[in-house]
């Protein structure tokens, strides 16, 4: 038997990081529970009304965050608000595979596409690696807040 598992992510602001992530992923944040989120209404707008409703503090409303594969594929992400900022490397990290099936300079093309894009929504581009016999080339970027991702 195999368990679910989420994806938790330590950062400053969650909102922020979620929404960078939903956005270079295609996920989604899901709505408070309890509450159907009509369509065309942003659940993060859900949210803030049933956070305020909940009467909880403004200052703790931005504490978390999470999303979810719309399709369920995927693993729900959690992002945890946490007093220090990151230090050193990850030890873990995500590999986007944005170029499945490539190979060569298709390969490199496609991941450079999907670098400009992700760029666009804030991250960092940190190095490219080349293809060179034993590896297919990859490029290394940073997420909004510091954490090393990569595009394979």
């Amino acid at each position: 038997m195999s368990l679910e598992f989420q994806v938790t992510f330590d950062c400053r602001d969650p909102r922020a990081l979620s929404t960078f992530w939903r956005d270079a992923l295609g996920y989604v944040h899901p709505g408070p529970p309890g509450v159907a989120v009509p369509e065309g209404v942003d659940p993060l707008d859900a949210w803030d009304d049933f956070l305020e409703r909940a009467q909880v503090p403004a200052e703790r409303r931005n504490s978390s965050s999470a999303l979810v594969d719309p399709e369920g594929r995927g693993p729900r992400l959690f992002f945890q608000q946490v007093p220090e900022p990151k230090r050193v490397k990850n030890r873990l990290h995500l590999d986007l595979r944005a170029a499945p099936g490539l190979t060569g300079g298709e390969r490199m093309a496609a991941l450079e596409a999907e670098c400009e894009r992700v760029v666009d929504l804030g991250a960092i581009r940190v190095r490219r690696f080349e293809p060179d016999g034993f590896d297919q080339g990859f490029i290394v970027l940073h997420d909004p807040e510091g954490n090393e991702f990569c595009l394979d």
